[in-house]
């Protein structure tokens, strides 16, 4: 078939073209930007799952309602390769200013415009500068220094302004288990008080599934003030839909036997659908995907996770967590249990402690539960024990 109409987007945070199985989470986020503009507060939403689900996805969708409703957005993402909490507070920043700017573009009122003096000042006061939004600061509103504060009264000043026009706030956050304690602290403390005071700001985050007590760690409230959806694998009509739609909408079909093969093979995974779906189109070369079509294409989409999906993980892993990564990989993806990984190893479970955080700080595992860890990419432990055969 022709390449140029390829319609499957393997890749991160690319919207597919047929996003299946997510509605009841864009209904909800609907529903919040609905009830905003008739000043009926409501929660934040909080996403949580493996990674290749779709929660990127999810929060980019998000971002184009909120931004086609007329509300103020500002994105963010946790994890930063360089710099620590001082680069994620200067993207913030930066962030703000950038909103800000658009917002005054457009030819905000007197009100807002005076708030968005409170977003000049916090980033002066994190260093940030260089983007003129027009506006001077507001010396005195978000600029104490500390984080938890000036944020507060930052959104307390644009929420004010902004709900004079039946709009809002909105924090997109992706992996938010990333920030640092002082951020998230910060951020649920804002969040908290929106909801007290029925300010219009809300955070729509995602990360992986400890999210909810990564939050719930900082402030005991978390489980309270958010509306949580745990992502995980498609169902199999939903799945179905995601591989079967795109091909239609191009007179392509596939037989019974060869969209069961593929379907099997995904696990009901976003990533892995487009993966495969992706690899499917390029080598049948009808438009009837048959079962022999279907076996190569599993055999090129695996290969090309092998090469870049599942590599980005492992290659960031020390010999040491390498071979804790191989002892966990015996268990599947189900988990392990840290007491049978040190058996396995015949060392003290404390020796092993060491190599346990730094997987969890680089986001190759994550602990579902006490004493547990598991892999945050779905089939993970297959190919590890694939590297090892």
């Amino acid at each position: 078939m022709e390449s140029a109409l390829n319609p499957y987007s393997p890749g991160s945070g690319r919207r597919p073209f047929e996003l299946a199985g997510r509605q009841s989470e864009i209904d909800a986020f609907d529903l919040l930007l609905a009830k905003t503009r008739q000043r009926r507060p409501d929660r934040g939403i909080v996403l949580h799952g493996l990674r290749g689900v779709g929660k990127t996805v999810l929060l980019n969708e998000f971002r184009r309602q909120a931004e086609h409703a007329g509300f103020m957005v500002v994105s963010l993402e946790g994890r930063d390769a360089e710099g620590g909490p001082k680069a994620i507070r200067a993207k913030l920043a930066r962030n703000l200013l950038q909103a800000g700017r658009k917002l005054n573009r457009r030819g905000a009122g007197t009100r807002l415009v005076a708030a968005l003096g409170s977003i000049a000042s916090f980033s002066a006061k994190l260093g940030v500068t260089g983007i003129d939004i027009g506006v001077n600061l507001n010396h005195g509103r978000a600029d104490s220094g500390s984080i938890e504060v000036d944020l507060e009264e930052l959104i307390e000043d644009l929420c004010e302004a902004l709900a004079e026009n039946r709009s809002g706030l909105i924090f997109i956050i992706d992996e938010m288990q990333d920030l640092d304690d002082g951020l998230i602290a910060a951020l649920l403390s804002a969040q908290h008080l929106a909801n007290q005071r029925e300010w219009p700001f809300y955070i729509a985050g995602a990360g992986l599934p400890n999210l909810p007590s990564v939050l719930a760690e900082a402030r005991s409230y978390a489980e309270r003030i958010f509306n949580y959806r745990s992502i995980g694998a498609l169902t199999r009509e939903a799945a179905e839909a995601a591989l079967v739609v795109p091909a239609s909408r191009h007179g392509a079909r596939y037989v019974p036997q060869a969209k069961d093969l593929l379907l099997d093979a995904s696990g009901g995974y976003p990533y892995f659908l487009q993966e495969y779906g992706y690899a499917a189109w390029e080598t049948a070369p009808e438009k009837t995907v048959t079962v022999e079509d279907a076996t190569v294409a599993v055999a090129i989409g695996q290969a090309q996770l092998d090469q870049g999906f599942f590599p980005s993980r492992w290659k960031r892993a020390s010999n040491a967590e390498k071979a804790f990564l191989r002892l966990m990989a015996m268990d599947g993806d189900a988990g392990s249990s840290t007491s049978e990984l040190a058996r396995r190893a015949e060392k003290k479970q404390s020796s092993m402690t060491q190599t346990r955080s730094s997987l969890i700080e680089k986001g190759i595992i994550y602990a579902p539960a006490l004493g547990t860890v598991a892999f945050t990419v779905p089939g993970m432990a297959e190919y590890v024990q694939r590297l090892s055969e």
